[in-house]
């Protein structure tokens, strides 16, 4: 016998083959499609307030199942584990998450599929619900509020920009010019500020002289402290 033949033999028998009878297997990927659902339901919650893909939710369910069902595959035979470990490394995935929150729910569902087909359901069961309460937590706390964007249109006249900071002074206490752009007589302001009464700021500009347009807009993006 080659020393090859005696690697193989004593590398295979090392590993020792776990036999899983066919209802253990439906539990397993009964209860993995469970805490799946369940993570569809989260991520359609969490989402509201956002861009909701649907394709990708479903995706997250159909990721547990098929990752538990690989996980039970691997336990079988060491030489399975082997191929699947080459044929997966070719996969290559180029879709972009536009959310950082989606990568949360998408590492949420393959660990739930590890894990469960680890036969492991109490920790997938446990981290779930954790994950859960974690994400609903931090999702409530109160947040400081985002400034928000003044934008002036007007003639290119002497005076106008310092008539509107003068305005803008006398409603906020915070304010930044953050462009101005003067062509052809015409000049147009963008300023982030904190303000109160955006009504009433909007009405006191758009009443000064050589004013075009006043518009102030508000948004979600980074807060600036």
């Amino acid at each position: 016998m080659k020393f090859s033949d005696v690697f193989k033999k004593s590398f295979l028998q090392g590993f020792s083959t776990v036999e899983m009878s066919t209802t253990q297997i439906l539990v397993v990927l009964a209860l993995t499609t469970i805490i799946a659902l369940y993570i569809f339901f989260c991520y359609r919650i969490m989402t509201r307030r956002t861009f909701y893909s649907k394709n990708f939710n479903i995706s997250l369910v159909a990721m547990a199942i098929l990752t538990s069902g690989i996980i039970l595959t691997i336990q079988s035979s060491v030489v399975v584990s082997l191929g699947m470990v080459g044929a997966l490394s070719i996969v290559r995935f180029r879709t972009a998450i536009k959310d950082p929150l989606d990568l949360i729910f998408l590492f949420w569902s393959i660990g739930v599929g590890i894990i469960c087909g680890a036969g492991l359901v109490e920790i997938a069961i446990l981290t779930s619900l954790l994950v859960t309460l974690v994400l609903f937590v931090l999702d409530r706390m109160p947040v400081a509020k985002a400034p928000m964007i003044l934008v002036v249109d007007g003639e290119s006249a002497e005076g106008v920009t310092e008539s509107i900071t003068k305005a803008v002074e006398q409603h906020t206490r915070y304010y930044t010019i953050k462009t101005k752009t003067v062509s052809k007589g015409k000049v147009d302001l963008v300023i982030e500020l904190r303000v109160k009464d955006g009504e009433k700021l909007v009405d006191e500009i758009s009443k000064l002289d050589k004013i075009t347009n006043v518009s102030l807009l508000s948004h979600d993006g980074e807060v600036t402290f």
